[in-house]
């Protein structure tokens, strides 16, 4: 188990982490800040998420730069990342905070996306992330710790960025999934002879 390895496993094993330090009420005290309230024990949780989120970064910067990619890497790292922002999300939604619909959008782009590349995968073909996934996972990303944390460092403008990036997020995770669908749809071809 190499050290690319090593930070996926440790992304999984953080992820019942964040969702037990944001759900459960711990009372741990709260606190303000540019009249952002915030529970000490979402602020952890957030920490733990946005360390979480960087072993992502670090694990592909190690695995390409020493060489370590291996099947379990491939296969692991990107449910390992997926995992992570769906049960985020999924937190969220369970704090009221984010809609339930959007949170279904999202999960099942993600699932679809999977199953697509399943196909590809079967075919011989990989097909990386383009701009439009970038941006996806760049706003999933930015979103997740703003919403954790009830909007800091924006409270204090009155004006909900949190909400805005979420939504900029889902706008981005459609489009990225009907883009993936689109460039890929010689796969189904097959099935409309």
């Amino acid at each position: 188990m190499n050290i690319p390895n090593q930070l996926t496993v440790l992304r999984i094993l953080l992820i019942p982490v964040v969702l037990i330090l944001f759900l459960i009420p711990f009372n741990w005290g709260t606190f303000t800040v540019l009249d952002s309230t915030i529970t000490v024990a979402h602020l952890i949780a957030t920490i733990v998420f946005v360390v979480a989120s960087i072993t992502d970064w670090l694990d592909g910067y190690l695995a390409r730069k020493h060489n370590l990619v291996t099947n379990f890497g491939k296969f692991a790292d990107p449910l390992a990342d997926k995992l992570l922002v769906m049960a985020a999300f999924i937190a969220l939604v369970g704090a009221d905070i984010i809609p339930s619909w959007a949170v279904v959008l999202i999960v099942s782009r993600e699932l679809a996306i999977t199953g697509l590349r399943l196909l590809l995968a079967e075919g011989g073909e990989v097909n990386a992330a383009n701009m439009l996934g970038k941006i996806k996972t760049f706003t999933q990303l930015v979103a997740i710790p703003l919403l954790m944390l009830s909007n800091f460092p924006f409270a204090a403008t009155g004006i909900r960025v949190d909400l805005i990036i979420f939504y900029v997020c889902v706008f981005f995770t459609v489009l990225s999934g009907i883009n993936y669908f689109y460039q890929n749809r010689h796969v189904f071809s097959d099935g409309f002879k």
